[in-house]
């Protein structure tokens, strides 16, 4: 008996789209080698569009499984485009790899990461010649460059072809990216300390970086999951509390005073405190802020997105420097960092740049910040939060992933279009805020944020108050208006 019959071409399989940061998909079932080249024709055309073709192009790829053979096929198409490629020559970060657009005044880089997604992931992400994530506009005219591109059509000179007509050079950009970060990092501030910390790079490309930045000096440093694993410990390469549990087991059985972690492709930090607690991009971003204002005495405007915390805004508006608050995606900080040289952008998810940086996320710099920030300081962490508390006020904030069916998610959009009430779980709204989702921001400070996923029935909620039963009462009058 015939079960079921498939007669599917490649490119008829599944349409490919660029989401917020790149097309990631299934290895094998959708990330592949046929349309990995469909991509990468898709983009050398853009290169073409825009005359930047002869630039040539950097193309950089993580541990994931295949990531090298993946890059390699791309560097194939370029070449079969007459475009040069640079091809990193080991696993490299995403902001090493974007920053080598900038060093090799390339036309753009392709960076073969899933970032922290499931390890049967893999994706393209196409960073241009301004070192910072594709905007929409960017994304959309290489999505038309793919509609109706048939294999046929893609141009592909195998590498060993390539390499023989210089079409292919390799490229180590480790060394060009970590004197670059020398000229950001104090290191008079960095030599002081003698902290013991543990690092977990999460089996991803960013092992190796921080070994590099605190050599010569006091602090002792343990390294943990620095090999390549591409199914991650059989864990997700995320740096949550979650998924961080041996990083908090290593530095309460070493007595470490801080561990560290970044994911897959080193473009978000996660940190635990000495005491085995996990503190929050909302809680480390102010942290760091704080200390760029007030030890380094930077100067310029903070950016932040709509979901990020507001303990920012107070930093912020105690120095009086404003605050530019833009849609989920770094790709809008990114911007925010070009156009306005903001002394720090971040976001809640984990990622941060700065100013005199590359406008992408770099989480090798924002751990080589706390890094030098403890150091300079001669405190820990909870003592350093304890003395923001004391300066800027208390925050707790949280994030509640919800899902729901997609008949119900319809009925949620509707509420929300006409959600706009007086009061709040007894807290007074003052303002409605729709730059992405719908936002209301309460006179005491406390506001909520509801965001529909693009791509699944699901919502989710931000909350942000001066206490946990503050914040636990906001989420729950939510979850009851949205029936969620």
């Amino acid at each position: 008996m015939v079960i079921s019959e498939r007669k599917v071409r490649m490119n008829e399989v599944k349409k490919i789209k660029f989401g917020t940061d790149g097309w990631r998909d299934l290895i094998a079932e959708d990330f592949n080698f046929g349309n990995v080249r469909l991509v990468a024709q898709a983009i050398a055309g853009y290169l073409r569009e825009c005359g930047l073709s002869s630039q040539g192009i950097v193309i950089g790829y993580d541990n994931r499984f295949l990531s090298e053979q993946f890059a390699a096929a791309v560097a194939g198409v370029m070449a079969g485009n007459n475009i040069n490629s640079w091809l990193t020559v080991d696993a490299t970060p995403t902001p090493v790899t974007a920053y080598a657009v900038k060093a090799m005044q390339a036309g753009g880089a392709v960076m073969i990461t899933a970032s922290h997604n499931p390890p049967a992931y893999n994706g393209i992400k196409f960073i241009p010649e301004y070192a910072g994530p594709a905007t929409l506009e960017i994304t959309e005219a290489i999505e038309r460059n793919l509609e109706g591109l048939s294999e046929e059509e893609v141009c592909y000179l195998s590498p060993d072809t390539s390499r023989e007509q210089g079409l292919i050079r390799d490229l180590d950009a480790k060394p060009l990216y970590l004197a670059h970060l020398q000229s950001l990092l104090n290191y008079r501030f960095i030599y002081r300390g003698s902290m013991k910390i543990i690092f977990d790079p999460m089996w991803g490309a960013g092992r190796g970086y921080l070994e590099e930045i605190i050599m010569g000096t006091k602090i002792k440093l343990d390294v943990i999951h620095d090999y390549r694993d591409v199914l991650f410990g059989g864990n997700l390469p995320d740096p949550t509390a979650a998924c961080l549990v041996p990083l908090r087991e290593a530095v309460l059985e070493k007595g470490a005073d801080i561990g560290l972690a970044l994911d897959g492709d080193a473009d978000r930090f996660g940190v635990i405190d000495s005491d085995g607690e996990y503190l929050s991009p909302n809680e480390m971003l102010p942290l760091i802020l704080y200390y760029l204002l007030e030890d380094r005495n930077w100067r310029g405007t903070v950016a932040r997105t709509v979901a990020t915390t507001h303990m920012l805004d107070r930093i912020a508006d105690d120095y009086g420097l404003p605050v530019i608050e833009t849609p989920v995606g770094f790709k809008y900080i990114g911007q925010s960092l070009l156009q306005h040289h903001s002394v720090m952008g971040s976001e809640e998810s984990g990622g941060m740049s700065v100013q005199g940086h590359i406008p992408e996320k770099d989480g090798i710099l924002a751990i080589s910040l706390i890094v030098e920030m403890m150091a300079a300081r001669g405190k820990s962490l909870g003592e350093l939060k304890a003395e923001l508390n004391e300066n800027f006020g208390c925050l707790v904030s949280d994030r509640l992933d919800l899902k729901c069916s997609p008949e119900h998610k319809a009925k949620v959009l509707e509420l929300l279009q006409q959600w706009e009430p007086e009061s709040l779980a007894g807290h007074k709204v003052s303002e409605r805020n729709t730059i992405d989702g719908v936002k209301l921001l309460c006179e005491d400070g406390s506001w909520v944020l509801v965001r529909p996923s693009g791509t699944e029935p699901l919502f989710r909620i931000y909350v942000e108050s001066k206490s946990s039963e503050d914040l636990e009462s906001l989420q729950d009058s939510v979850r009851e208006f949205l029936g969620l």
